[in-house]
């Protein structure tokens, strides 16, 4: 079920329309193409850098505020890039308060930096994404004994030095993983770009989509998303190489932080946190005076007499994508346990392709899937009208739950592999069923593993936006679409609240990480 799709859309470049490969050729597609690259390349780096330069700040040096900076590095996880993307054009852009100040100190010619360009772009997406690779590398500087760095220490070489020849290799997976989620989510992105006038790949799938219906058309190019993806699982793998890093010692040898002082300490809790402002605090509190003026003013936000609609429909997807993401993947991991290990290992690693390709590539592989399984009912003239599956909620809840499978099969599997095998034995050996076991052994000790996966699923299908915006039923919209449209026409302030509505729920999984990142003190 998770792989038809994504198989389905790979097939379809094989019986290419060479009439729209050189219409697109002709006029966009080699501009779509560099601007893909050059954003994949750009966030990549800069998310690379600013969370691996992070997560070693805090894990290895004591400076003022360490502790407290230490989780809110975190807060930029909660701030959708397409959010924090509005709110800089907004503030930042021609008619925006920043360039008025700035004219007015220094006349209408003044020059001032473009912000909607691809360096506006990559800076946005970075400031939302390096948290993924801060949180995998702090968790691997944690989890790692400095010993080696030490001994690098007392053989004569610098600070620098070590870092360089011994913490970075140890720290490469976690950093190869981290990118990879960065680019992955780049892909997935077409909100934000738009934003910063970047026309990727991603961004001319959906145009041809709802320009002009073009299912056939739009899937072929969306291959060219699956490429991209590909490229950056094969690079992921490259970088990560065969490295395996170990220590005797573990986490009783752990990192000691360094104390900074004078000008150092200064330096590292500025840096810190101008990072949190720029990428949390200061849009937070931009969307919050917004969300206040507007609704004291006469014209208020549009529509919002269907916020609760909006609300509601977001809700009701996400428990049900929770639900089977939940389910699917509490039977398929308990399923180890009482089948061939190897298989139904391989089964869940294969169930996890929905997370390893941009949602865009997903949606238009469960289009593509649907309007097959619509013919075959037609076909078998079972009596049932037209599009039964495309265009309805089953489609949209199919294509969140192969989008957001592996979160929730990782998280379980990671739980469930802490009960003992005798829990399991001794159970079977009483006479409970496999089912019996599940819910009345596996499932209580491994309950916190499962909440934590739910929590995880819950975050990104509230937050998800390209599949929502292709997917969605006619007159079923989101808070994230809802966000979309208003921001596309320029109401920044317009949507305020609904983007305030998705940032606080989606903080109940950042409290989560950092309570899980700091059960072990650094």
């Amino acid at each position: 079920m998770a792989v038809i799709p994504v198989a389905m859309l790979a097939t379809s470049v094989l019986r290419p329309n060479g009439e729209v490969w050189r219409e697109q050729w002709r006029t966009r597609l080699p501009d779509q193409l560099i601007a893909t690259a050059t954003l994949v390349v750009g966030v990549g780096t800069v998310s690379i850098l600013l969370g691996t330069s992070l997560a070693w700040l805090v894990s290895a040096y004591q400076f003022p505020g360490r502790r407290v900076l230490s989780w809110a590095l975190v807060l930029p996880l909660a701030m959708p890039s397409y959010i924090l993307g509005f709110v800089t054009t907004a503030v930042f852009g021609v008619a925006g308060p920043v360039q008025v100040f700035w004219r007015d100190q220094f006349g209408r010619d003044a020059w001032f930096p473009e912000v909607r360009s691809m360096t506006g772009a990559i800076v946005a997406l970075s400031l939302t994404l390096y948290p993924y690779v801060y949180l995998l590398a702090r968790a691997a500087l944690r989890d790692q004994a400095a010993s080696a760095y030490q001994v690098a220490r007392t053989l004569g070489a610098s600070s620098a030095e070590a870092t360089r020849r011994v913490v970075l290799p140890m720290l490469r997976p976690a950093i190869a993983a981290g990118g990879a989620v960065v680019v992955m989510e780049t892909l997935t992105d077409f909100g934000t770009v738009q934003y910063f006038n970047v026309e990727t790949v991603t961004v001319g799938v959906f145009r041809i989509w709802r320009g002009t219906y073009d299912r056939d058309a739009a899937s072929e190019i969306a291959t060219l998303v699956l490429v991209f993806a590909l490229l950056a699982i094969g690079l992921e793998r490259v970088a990560r190489g065969r490295a395996r890093f170990a220590e005797s010692g573990g986490r009783g040898a752990g990192w000691t932080p360094r104390r900074l002082h004078g000008s150092r300490a200064v330096a590292a809790t500025v840096a810190a946190t101008f990072v949190v402002l720029v990428a949390f605090v200061a849009p937070a509190v931009r969307l919050a005076t917004w969300a206040i003026a507007e609704q004291r003013s006469e014209r208020g936000t549009p529509m919002l007499a269907n916020f609760a609609e909006y609300l509601g429909n977001s809700l009701v997807l996400t428990v049900a994508t929770v639900s089977v993401c939940m389910l699917a993947s509490i039977v398929t991991t308990n399923a180890r346990r009482f089948g061939s290990p190897r298989l139904v290992g391989a089964a869940n690693r294969t169930s996890a392709i929905g997370y390893a390709v941009p949602g865009p590539v997903v949606g238009m592989g469960v289009i593509l899937a649907l309007v097959a399984l619509d013919g075959l009912l037609d076909r078998v003239s079972l009596g049932l009208p037209g599009a039964v599956a495309t265009g309805s909620f089953l489609a949209l809840v199919y294509a969140y739950v192969i989008r957001f499978l592996a979160p929730g099969v990782n998280s379980v599997e990671a739980g469930l592999s802490q009960v003992p095998d005798e829990a399991t034995s001794s159970a079977r050996t009483l006479g409970s069923t496999p089912r019996q076991v599940l819910w009345r052994v596996h499932l209580p000790l491994a309950r916190t593993s499962v909440i934590v996966a739910a929590v995880l699923v819950a975050v990104d299908a509230l937050k998800e936006l390209p599949i929502a915006y292709l997917l969605r039923p006619v007159g079923f919209d989101t808070l994230p679409v809802w966000v979309y449209n208003l921001a596309s026409e320029s109401r920044f302030e317009q949507a305020a609240l609904p983007a305030l509505a998705i940032i606080v729920v989606a903080l109940v999984p950042v409290v989560v990480l950092n309570h899980q990142l700091n059960r072990t003190p650094s």
